[in-house]
């Protein structure tokens, strides 16, 4: 359901779980640069814990070995390819149809085998609809919620500082919730109940599968038994609600009603979307923000284009589209924040990249945290330069590995659409400042890198 670049929420370690379940493994080198397994049995898992996270592993890997290196996944061989250049040659090479939403859906237990290729591409052109069709009817819904954490901000004193993440986490739960799942979710207290059961099985998808910490702790394994089966009630609860009945407001999940789906098939997809689309528009809006406010220029520069689109009018979806430094700052907040670090193929056929061969059935990953800091490609990679996005050749490069244009994700789309939305409604009446003197952690997670900061504001 989500195309190849972005897979709006890449569970890095999951992804690779994953293909280690459903497709057999293979031996063979192939004589590409790399690392040999250091256990036999676990490869070179050992030197991925000692890294830190996948992501600092694979930039220490291609800083040693270069564009196309390789490394041992227990006893798969992986691929890793780290510059445009090289991604530009495998890039679906062979037009097959992605595995990411098979792996995902074997690590929520779920079953869709069966589909035709007609099926499957009716079903994923049914669900990146139904995202849009969501936001298209639901623009007053996302302007509202803004507005409501504007109010929020301003009814703090001065002195009291914003803890971001918390805040943008809160945010994300009620748009997608309302927009995914409809009226029930106006409720405060059952959006703090499904924030409280997302959190605990995005915790273990993929990483208490892969290590086997859900079957070693019976604990563990009950809370995110439990969680996932609240998460399920819900939506067969919405579903059968929905079925049958005209409603006044259209959400995500009446275009897979009407789509002749069944109801496990809408109950994937509708977990699959609040599962991703609550984490990566959350984390687009707390790095978005914290830019705006470590940025002063670029802050500027946007109040500057948000004056000049509305004026003294009302944030609409007409005019929103206008607001091209504004996504310009979202692409360099994606680069810059690298949000989504690593996404992956299974080779279905014998391939070759430069003068390597690449084994069938081989995993490669896309080492996008990589190539999104490669200076080569990025000039002055680390800084923080929407600018950059003005040129044309940036915005294809950004297109071709999914972050933009045709192969955008809808779970991205989504986080795009109400993060513009949501800084368009801060920045015309805020001030964003950080906290003075404050040191900010960051840190990397199977699914994107974190931030824990404080946000302080003055009124314009």
């Amino acid at each position: 359901m989500l195309d190849f670049a972005i897979f709006a929420v890449t569970f890095l370690l999951a992804l690779v779980g994953a293909v280690l379940y459903l497709y057999p493994a293979s031996r063979q080198a192939a004589g590409i640069p790399g690392l040999t397994p250091t256990e036999e049995k676990d490869g070179n898992l050992p030197d991925i814990v000692n890294s830190g996270s996948l992501h600092e592993f694979l930039v220490n890997l291609h800083e040693r070995f270069g564009p196309v290196v390789s490394f041992w996944f227990g006893r798969r061989l992986v691929v890793s390819l780290g510059t445009v250049d090289v991604l530009k040659q495998h890039i679906n090479p062979n037009k097959t149809s992605d595995p990411f939403e098979t792996m995902l859906k074997s690590l929520l237990r779920y079953q869709s085998d069966g589909e035709s290729v007609s099926e499957n591409h009716m079903r994923k052109k049914l669900y990146e609809n139904g995202v849009t069709d969501s936001l298209q009817r639901n623009f007053t819904l996302l302007l509202k919620l803004s507005e409501e954490l504007l109010d929020k901000w301003l009814s703090y004193p001065e002195s009291q500082h914003v803890p971001l993440s918390q805040h943008m986490l809160g945010f994300a739960m009620k748009c997608v919730t309302q927009l995914v799942l409809g009226s029930t979710f106006e409720d405060e207290q059952e959006v703090i109940r499904f924030q409280k059961n997302h959190g605990t099985v995005w915790a273990e998808i993929g990483k208490g599968f892969l290590d086997g910490s859900l079957d070693k702790n019976t604990t563990w394994r009950k809370q995110y038994e439990g969680a996932f089966m609240e998460l399920e009630c819900t939506l067969k609860k919405i579903i059968k609600e929905r079925k049958g009945r005209n409603f006044n407001q259209h959400i995500f999940i009446d275009s897979l009603v009407h789509g002749n789906l069944n109801d496990q098939q809408i109950l994937e997809d509708g977990m699959i979307f609040s599962l991703a689309g609550c984490v990566i528009t959350a984390k687009l809006c707390t790095w978005a923000i914290y830019f705006l406010a470590t940025s002063e220029e670029v802050q500027k520069k946007l109040y500057e284009e948000i004056d000049q689109v509305f004026g003294k009018g009302p944030v609409t979806p007409e005019k929103i589209e206008h607001l091209r430094y504004c996504r310009q700052i979202l692409c360099e907040t994606v680069r810059t924040a690298k949000l989504t670090p690593v996404s992956a193929r299974l080779q279905d056929i014998e391939g070759k990249i430069d003068q390597f061969i690449i084994p069938r059935e081989t995993l490669v990953l896309y080492a996008l945290g990589v190539v999104l800091q490669d200076p080569s490609t990025w000039p002055s990679p680390y800084k923080f330069d929407p600018d950059r996005f003005a040129d044309e050749s940036a915005m294809k490069t950004f297109s071709l590995l999914g972050f933009s244009g045709t192969q955008e994700c809808p779970e991205l789309r989504f986080a795009y659409m109400v993060s513009t939305v949501l800084l368009s409604v801060l920045v015309r009446r805020l001030h964003l400042l950080p906290v003075e003197g404050q040191v900010i952690e960051t840190k990397w997670n199977p699914v994107v890198r974190n931030l824990y900061e404080m946000l302080c504001w003055a009124q314009h």
